[in-house]
């Protein structure tokens, strides 16, 4: 006899955070290439006597959803887990990121004495550089959502699923008899 009721709310709960997950990015303005908006995705594996909720995203969400501190200052993202020139991520990766983002924003900066506007190579090296230095703020895009539904789905609604279960599960092995 398999526990329906406590695998829907589960299910529920699973497409809850990668729904909201999503829609934090579009309204935080966080979605230009949509690589990370549909990076994201929920994962349920079962076993005999345990079940598993895991969520899957392309690595940068979670520098995304927790902010990284910079290089000289901790101040906009004093929490994080991630730092700037810690050594442990790879060299110009973020130059290389930030590039393609300034061109699909069509961003460039101006020089001060020409007015003439700044190549986007430039004007991505002047974005991440300060970036690099004082860190990225978090988004909590994915951890807000995953939080309020923790609370919502796992917290109350599966200890009711699952009483439910047992209730036609006892039911079901009386009338069996």
């Amino acid at each position: 006899m398999e526990l329906k009721e406590t695998q829907a709310t589960i299910k529920r709960f699973r497409d809850y955070v990668v729904s909201q997950s999503r829609a934090n990015l579009t309204r935080g303005g966080k979605n230009v290439s949509k690589s990370l908006y549909n990076s994201i995705k929920g994962e349920i594996v079962s076993e005999d006597n345990y079940t598993i909720v895991g969520f899957l995203m392309d690595e940068y969400g979670a520098y995304q959803d927790q902010g990284v501190r910079g290089a000289k200052s901790s101040s906009k993202a004093p929490n994080s887990p991630f730092k700037f020139g810690s050594g442990t991520g790879r060299k110009g990766g973020l130059t290389g990121g930030i590039g393609k983002w300034v061109e699909r924003k069509r961003i460039q900066f101006r020089n001060k004495d020409t007015g003439q506007f700044l190549s986007y190579k430039s004007t991505a090296y002047i974005i991440a550089r300060s970036i690099f230095n004082k860190g990225m703020k978090p988004s909590l895009f994915f951890t807000k959502p995953f939080e309020k539904g923790f609370t919502k789905y796992i917290d109350i609604d599966l200890i009711k699923a699952f009483s439910v279960d047992v209730d036609t599960l006892v039911d079901y092995n009386l009338n069996k008899k």
